[in-house]
């Protein structure tokens, strides 16, 4: 499901990940495989940067990244971040909280695939669906 995109298009994304984290190696390969150019910054206390970035508690997983001034948190496919950043929006956040099984950097071979939800937040913090993903 998760397809390389062969799109001219390229971003510059920055993520914070702890050195022990395996799931974010595993995003972080998915994102390069989508064009985006990854700066890869591994912190002692990845908290402070969801912080400084406004992820609220509820949203977070195990990574948190800045791309175009937006702020990504968690396993959300590069389509959704390349989607968002396509578009002028109130959006400040998308957000896939926890780790879900499947998702991109969780799907390993042989791996359940969990439904999830992507959520959005705008400057105001309202909360809401960006994409689900529940057949895939």
């Amino acid at each position: 499901v998760w397809l390389k995109d062969k799109t001219e298009q390229q971003y510059d994304i920055t993520v914070y990940r702890s050195a022990s984290c395996g799931c974010c190696k595993g995003w972080i390969s998915h994102l390069k495989d989508h064009n985006f150019t990854v700066e890869d910054v591994v912190v002692n206390d990845v908290n402070s940067h969801k912080t400084r970035l406004g992820v609220p508690p509820k949203a977070a997983s195990c990574h948190t990244a800045e791309v175009n001034g937006k702020v990504i948190e968690g396993h959300v496919p590069a389509q959704d971040i390349k989607r968002l950043l396509a578009v002028e929006s109130d959006i400040q956040l998308l957000a896939v909280p926890g780790m879900p099984s499947g998702g991109p950097g969780m799907d390993t071979a042989g791996a359940r695939k969990d439904s999830f939800t992507v959520f959005s937040m705008d400057s105001q913090r309202r909360v809401s669906s960006f994409n689900q993903y529940t057949d895939y």
